[in-house]
């Protein structure tokens, strides 16, 4: 893939931005941190593959914008392609695959979804993001994680690049399904006995089944005897049950009959009394009738009196309403009246105080001349003071300035004698710092014993656990020994045991010489028995011994790495303080020159010059602030003369208004008193009038009570007269109703004496008739319980049916399951033996080998031009244990790097930040060519995203001539950094400034 055109529009820092790279060989990407030089490479893994260091889509976003577009032209098989990929605040991704035609044109590759288009790209680049960061894209910080990883952490890492885990996934899936397949040979296995035993159940099935049906036919036979013996009783005892049923319903229709007349008896009886009720109340009949009459006069006269009592309650609500509306009339006259009085005292008050307002007005004349004077002084001394203030402001200014540079002198002043303090307090801890790093120095040799010291403990303490298994081994045969002879001898303790040897009878002497035989074996062995654990104890002993000091010396080198870091600081603090005596001396110089500028106040002349001139022309205009406030004061001290002069004036006036309202307000209260008066007179008349109409009407309140009380006594004889008049109605009916109720009692008594005839007869008939009930009940349960044994005779039958055919399936089943049962053996044999090849230990422990030798001899050509052939690297993948004997080594899977340089191997952290990095560099650039080759593509473009920060000018100059040495194996090589000396050795630059639009680009050659 060589890049073409980038076009980036509100993405990460950028907003709109477009980078050319024709032409473009090695080019260097520069600017200051934050710039947004690492976003511009991070745009093209957006495009092509939608992956960023951000957590979302959504973050790459610029702040000031809603959507993103990044558009990437690049060259890939001699053919130009397009991807755009945008996305807006919200919703999903859009991504496009265009190629260039010969016309210019790009025509669209675009699949159907994102995801089906990033797997096109995927194919053409022959290239994933992985694969992609980890071979053309080295990315900032990542340079020296595959060094500072363990050994194992580092096959790890390689395994990973190189994207082995895909056979640890074939390895877990081959080693899941060998589980699966050794499941289901146990399973199946379990199964097969399981079917054995029930196979061998089939013959006595068979006989159950023919029992079962000699049994069943005989109970068959029995039952059809029963059967017929029991419908013949049934016949009789129905031929009873009909004549019971008619004695049961002539026994009903009696009693019905009897209930009937009994209620035709009570209803005669109740008839009779209400006749003679009615009787009774027709014979009062006059009485009735004449009260009724007296009832009807008291209602009239009452009528009469309520209607007068109507036209009373009205004249007396008139009388109530014409005196509430005179009273409200005058009421409100008077609060007329009492509103004129006080308005009338309060003009008299006003009065009053505006003619002592009067009397001061000479006075009030008098202030008001001082106030005009005072003004006049107050205007001259203000203009005075627009003169003086912008002089006094700069004087100020001026002022400030000038302790400015004297506190910015005293500050630089400070902070010079602090370094020369603490450059001083360096010096002094040099001695020290010699002794620590003495004293590290014999630490680190003294670990170091203890390390091949705990590599021999481990090794002891491996041959030691060899002993203990082997030991544990030769107990759990003894001890199967032991149950094998205990066995033995509980079979001898049997009347009838055989030689345990040929199987023969034995006799009394011949089992007591077996007997002491096998006692005597048996101590042997429990003597052998007791011999291993003592054995094993002592092991255990040792091994805890072995354990306990190999955890004291482990714990002792935890510290290791510690102080090889700690080393390697307090040499790199020794190398820093060689400049510090003429550090100090510098100091002293600048500390000498800043002491006598200040004592001399020969700073900020300038300022001082200006200041001078300002005070000398502040003497001359002689403004005194103090006058100035003296007149403000007086002038804000006479300002009352003014509110007293408004005052005078509106006194005037305002007893001008008084005596033109006082006049009006006396006649209107004169004229109020005259109304109340004339008001209260046609009140008098008008309740006079009223109360001779109520005289006129004539009601009596006590009367109209005493009939009110007669009508509510007379009351019965209205109820009484209604009742009369009820009797003559009913009593006809009731009557008439009496004789029909007569006549139906004599005809139910007749029909009783005729149903009791005819129960008599049935239970003649019935006694004729034998009772066979509880025969029937005998055989129904004796034929209920044959049925109950035949029908279990049927399930039996047909579940040793249904088990004789189950087994005979079962027969043919046992085969087939015989068949698959080695089926799956072979499986299981076969993804067992997958699941060793595909793990560490097989293909994967086998491509690294192969790839190792391809990395190392990379990664020596890269540092060979970094270092001028100064160091040198070297993969192990397997070191040898070292033990006690040649027998006893033993090989390590590891993955150490061995450098090498001019004066023997060291420890990859005891080099200098440039060379730790140079060696990261070579290391990550040959990995990057090698996963290149892998992946099927070749490595055209190179993106170098490091800091160049630990490497001195030489390491630089070595640094640029290794790019410029492996600059013809790439068609485009793109550096990022922010160092003067390193971006000026490219013959290209992209320079990338941040302004308040966002990271701009501008490539200058």
């Amino acid at each position: 893939m060589i890049p073409k055109q980038l076009t980036l529009s509100n993405f990460l820092s950028y907003q709109q931005a477009t980078l050319d790279f024709t032409g473009l060989h090695t080019a260097c990407i520069c600017g200051a941190n934050g710039a947004g030089k690492s976003s511009l490479l991070e745009a093209i893994t957006w495009t092509l593959w939608g992956k960023t260091r951000t957590a979302s889509d959504e973050d790459v976003i610029n702040t000031n914008g809603q959507e993103v577009q990044v558009d990437f032209r690049f060259q890939c098989n001699g053919e130009t392609y397009r991807v755009i990929r945008k996305r807006r605040r919200g919703q999903s991704a859009g991504l496009e695959l265009q190629v260039q035609q010969e016309n210019g044109q790009f025509y669209s590759l675009t699949a159907k979804g994102v995801k089906a288009t990033q797997q096109k790209i995927n194919d053409l680049l022959k290239l994933d993001y992985d694969t992609f960061i980890n071979s053309a894209y080295l990315r900032q910080g990542r340079a020296d994680e595959f060094m500072m990883r363990s050994p194992s952490e580092r096959k790890k890492v390689l395994a990973e690049l190189l994207k082995l885990d895909q056979y640890q996934t074939l390895s877990e899936q081959a080693r899941d399904t060998a589980k699966t397949f050794k499941g289901k040979v146990e399973q199946l296995e379990q199964n097969l006995t399981l079917t054995e035993e029930k196979i061998a159940e089939e013959k006595t099935t068979q006989t159950e089944l023919d029992k079962i049906n000699q049994d069943y036919q005989a109970l068959q036979e029995t039952q059809a005897s029963d059967q017929s013996q029991l419908q013949h009783l049934k016949t009789l005892d129905s031929q009873r049950q009909s004549k019971q049923e008619q004695l049961d319903w002539y026994q009903q229709q009696e009693e019905i009959i009897t209930k009937d007349c009994r209620d035709l008896q009570e209803k005669q009886t109740q008839l009779q009394q209400t006749l003679s009720q009615l009787s009774e109340l027709l014979n009062q009949e006059e009485t009735i009738n004449k009260a009724y009459q007296t009832y009807l006069q008291l209602q009239e006269e009452e009528a009469s009196l309520s209607k007068k009592f109507q036209t009373y309650q009205d004249l007396q609500q008139q009388r109530q309403q014409v005196k509430e509306d005179q009273q409200a009339v005058t009421n409100q006259l008077k609060l007329d009246v009492q509103r004129l009085e006080t308005e009338l005292e309060n003009l008299a008050s006003q009065e009053q105080s505006y003619q002592k307002t009067l009397q001061k007005e000479e006075e009030i004349k008098e202030a008001l001349s001082q106030l005009q004077a005072a003004r006049k002084r107050l205007q001259e001394l203000d203009k005075l003071q627009e003169e003086v203030s912008p002089l006094m402001q700069r004087r100020q200014t001026l002022q400030l300035e000038i302790e400015r540079e004297s506190s910015r002198k005293q500050a630089r002043l400070e902070q010079l004698e602090a370094n020369r303090e603490e450059l001083r307090e360096k010096l002094a801890q040099v001695p020290a710092m010699k002794q620590e790093y003495q004293e590290i120095e014999e630490r680190l040799a003294e670990l170091n014993k203890k390390q091949n010291y705990s590599q021999r403990i481990q090794e002891k303490k491996q041959e030691k656990q060899a002993t203990k298994e082997r030991l544990q081994e030769s107990e759990k045969t003894y001890q199967k020994q032991l149950d094998e002879l205990l066995k033995k001898l509980e079979l001898l303790k049997n009347e009838e045991a055989v030689c345990p040897l040929c199987e023969t009878p034995l006799d009394d002497d011949h089992k007591k010489r077996v007997t002491d035989k096998i006692n005597h074996e048996h101590q042997s062995i429990a003597r052998e028995k007791e011999t291993i654990w003592e054995d094993l104890a002592k092991s255990q002993r040792e091994l805890e011994k072995y354990h306990q000091e190999y955890e004291e010396i482990t714990q002792e080198l935890a510290v290791h790495d510690q102080l090889v870091a700690r080393q390697a600081q307090v040499e790199s603090q020794l190398d820093s303080t060689c400049d510090i005596h003429e550090e100090i001396s510098n100091l002293n110089q600048e500390i000498k020159a800043i002491q006598e500028s200040l004592e001399q106040q020969n700073y900020a002349q300038q300022w001082q010059a200006e200041l001078q001139t300002i005070e000398q022309r502040l003497n001359e205009i002689n403004y005194d602030e103090k006058s100035h406030a003296v007149a403000r004061g007086e002038v804000e001290r006479l300002r009352y003369a003014e509110r007293k002069g408004e005052q005078l004036e509106e006194a005037k006036k305002e007893l001008a208004k008084i005596g033109k309202r006082k006049p009006e307000l006396e006649s209107n209260l004169e004229a109020k008193k005259q109304e109340i008066a004339k008001k209260e007179s046609e009140l008098s008349e008008n309740l006079n009038q009223i109360d001779a109409e109520i005289e006129e009407l004539g009601y009596a309140r006590s009367r109209h009570n005493e009939i009110l009380n007669s009508l509510r006594e007379s009351q019965n004889s209205q109820i009484q007269y209604q009742e009369l008049q009820r009797a003559k109605a009913d009593y006809p009916q009731r009557e008439q109703e009496l004789n029909e109720t007569q006549k139906r009692l004599e005809k139910r008594q007749k029909e009783k004496q005729d149903y009791q005839q005819q129960k008599e007869t049935l239970r003649q008939e019935m006694a004729n008739i034998q009772d066979v009930r509880d025969q029937i009940k005998q055989l129904e349960t004796k034929t209920q319980q044959q049925r109950q044994k035949l029908d279990s005779y049927l399930s039996k039958k047909g579940k040793l049916e249904e088990k004789l055919s189950y087994l005979q399936d079962l027969k043919s089943k046992y085969e087939a399951s015989k068949e698959q049962l080695q089926t799956l053996k072979r499986k299981h044999t076969i993804y067992n033996e997958l699941s060793q090849a595909f793990g560490k230990n097989g293909i994967q422990a086998l491509m690294i080998e192969n790839i190792l030798p391809q990395l190392e001899a990379q990664t020596n050509y890269i540092l060979s031009r970094l270092t001028g052939n100064q160091l040198h690297v070297q993969f192990l993948t397997q070191k040898a244990s070292k033990g006690r004997s040649k027998k006893q080594t033993k090989l390590i899977d590891t993955l150490d790097i061995i450098i090498a340089d001019t004066q023997g191997t060291r420890a990859y952290e005891t080099y200098s930040g440039g060379e730790g990095f140079r060696i990261n560099f070579a290391i990550r650039l040959a990995l990057a060519k090698l996963l290149a080759q892998r992946a099927g593509t070749a490595l055209q473009l190179l993106i170098i995203d490091e800091g160049f920060g630990t490497q001195d000018s030489e390491g630089c100059e070595r640094l640029i001539a290794a790019i410029n040495a492996i600059a013809p194996d790439f068609c485009c090589i793109l550096a990022v950094t922010h160092m003067p000396q390193f971006k000026e050795a490219f013959q290209h630059r992209i320079e990338v400034t941040k302004t308040m639009e966002g990271s701009q680009l501008t490539l200058t050659s």
